[in-house]
């Protein structure tokens, strides 16, 4: 295929035959699916499976990540023309992924929403799929986690965040986007042995035995030693990585419902992602996207390209 081809490529979300391979559609047309990938339910085969959960029950100042999976698939179409710059293979030639479409619920029933997240990756990763996930605010990671830890064991974790999201929480019925990570602790679905919050510049008193690895610090120490110490958390451990788009500062991401200065650049960002190359990826996700609060798109940019990092270090250790 070749640029030419958009001459007559139109509509791959459900034309494409071949599920490998990039797509050269006019990006501003055709229907929308992430980097162009065939809707499919069908998971025979399927390596990856993008699946989006457009839910957001409350977050601490901006709502709107409801509309995230959404802007990130429409940003996607910027990139399918091409293997993401830098890492030296084509993972959309490798891999077979599909858009496996958004999570079905009912919005005026909440209390439902956690096991039918938990239900909807579990029936990917059962299908031999991993699951890549778009968000959507942070306690969707909650449910994610509890569908990866069952099948799986308990997760070693890597989380970008502004925030530790290890405030105490205890009551289960409460469906929270900043108390994630201490319910999956408690819960023993996350080590937090083997887990690293990356990017953090809000305190906690308690962060639960994760290790935490500031923005501060990264802006000091530099890329080469922030990962240095992230592999030594995670050993050669399968790692899920989990992306709240905060963790940018909000020069590069304004559009989130908790947006808090000083944080990574984008350049950190992707630049920690690629240095992670080689680590045994299970699954991971981007979050809180919030499109309303950013008219340039430039925050649903930063979840599409962070998503296509995901997926190729997914498929870096299978090729």
């Amino acid at each position: 295929m070749a640029l030419e081809d958009a001459k007559t490529q139109v509509d791959q979300a459900f034309m494409r035959e071949d599920p490998r391979g990039l797509s050269f559609e006019n990006a501003f047309g055709g229907a929308t699916s992430f980097l162009r990938r065939r809707y499919s339910k069908d998971l025979r085969g399927v390596d990856l499976a993008v699946t989006g959960i457009p839910f957001d029950q409350a977050v601490t100042h901006r709502p709107g990540t409801r509309f995230g999976p959404r802007a990130i698939r429409e940003a996607s179409s910027l990139q399918p023309f091409d293997a993401p710059y830098g890492w030296g293979y084509d993972p959309l030639g490798l891999l077979h992924v599909v858009d496996y479409g958004d999570m079905a619920f009912d919005y005026a029933n909440t209390s439902e929403v956690p096991g039918r997240i938990e239900a909807h990756i579990g029936a990917i990763m059962d299908g031999g799929a991993a699951p890549i996930t778009l968000g959507g605010d942070h306690f969707i990671t909650l449910p994610i986690l509890r569908a990866v830890a069952a099948r799986r064991g308990p997760v070693a974790l890597i989380q970008f965040d502004a925030h530790s999201d290890t405030w105490v929480d205890d009551d289960p019925k409460r469906i929270d986007h900043g108390t994630f990570l201490y319910k999956a602790i408690k819960e023993g679905v996350v080590d937090p042995a083997a887990s690293v919050s990356i990017g953090i510049r809000t305190d906690n008193p308690d962060t639960l035995g994760v290790t935490i690895l500031d923005a501060p610090g990264v802006h000091r120490d530099g890329i080469d030693a922030t990962l240095e110490r992230v592999r030594a958390v995670i050993g050669d451990r399968p790692v899920y990585i989990t992306f709240d788009i905060d963790a940018l500062d909000p020069a590069f991401a304004p559009g989130t419902g908790t947006p808090v200065w000083g944080g990574l650049a984008s350049w950190q960002a992707a630049a920690l992602l690629r240095g992670l190359a080689g680590v045994d990826l299970i699954g991971g996700d981007v979050v809180e996207v919030s499109p309303p609060y950013d008219t340039t798109g430039a925050t649903a940019i930063a979840g599409a390209h962070v998503a296509m990092e995901l997926i190729a270090l997914f498929g870096w250790t299978r090729r």
